[in-house]
């Protein structure tokens, strides 16, 4: 007993950022590529975890990748796909994991990108398969981006 207090007390101690719940929170702040700067540095704002509409969703994400915040965009694909229903989870996971792939291939790790917009494919070609609407996105156009490693939708 002793020893698993001792190991959740390294885990949940005073070293570690955590919000209100317990759960970790890096209260580090980030670049646009989610790298850490040190504490007192100005970062860029974290996106909200709060899904939003599916239309809203895609223009977020847009802006954000324009804006250079790949990794901020897969974070709102991501409580998109979060909330959605899972018949739309293959089209919001390809999103995010493009916007990932782009992230890691801005930060050098071709391989990474390489791995992720391939995967990005995958899931928006199985979704492009269903016939579901895809709130106005050309997936096979989407889909090609991605195999061709060039990370935009």
């Amino acid at each position: 007993m002793r020893r698993v207090a001792a190991r959740l007390s390294r885990v949940t101690g005073s070293d570690r950022d955590r919000d209100a719940e317990g759960r970790a929170r890096q209260a580090r702040p980030r670049d646009a590529l989610v790298r850490p700067l040190p504490y007192g540095a100005e970062g860029v704002e974290p996106v909200s975890e709060e899904a939003l509409p599916p239309g809203e969703t895609l223009d977020a994400a847009r802006e954000l990748v324009k804006a250079g915040s790949p990794f901020s965009a897969h974070e709102v694909l991501e409580a998109r796909w979060k909330a959605g229903p899972i018949e739309e989870r293959d089209l919001w996971q390809g999103l995010a994991q493009l916007c990932v792939g782009m992230t890691h291939a801005a930060r050098g790790n071709q391989v990474g990108a390489d791995r992720l917009f391939d995967r990005a494919a995958d899931r928006l070609t199985a979704f492009a398969a269903t016939g579901r609407w895809a709130y106005g996105l050309d997936l096979d156009a989407t889909a090609t981006q991605a195999r061709d490693h060039v990370g935009t939708f």
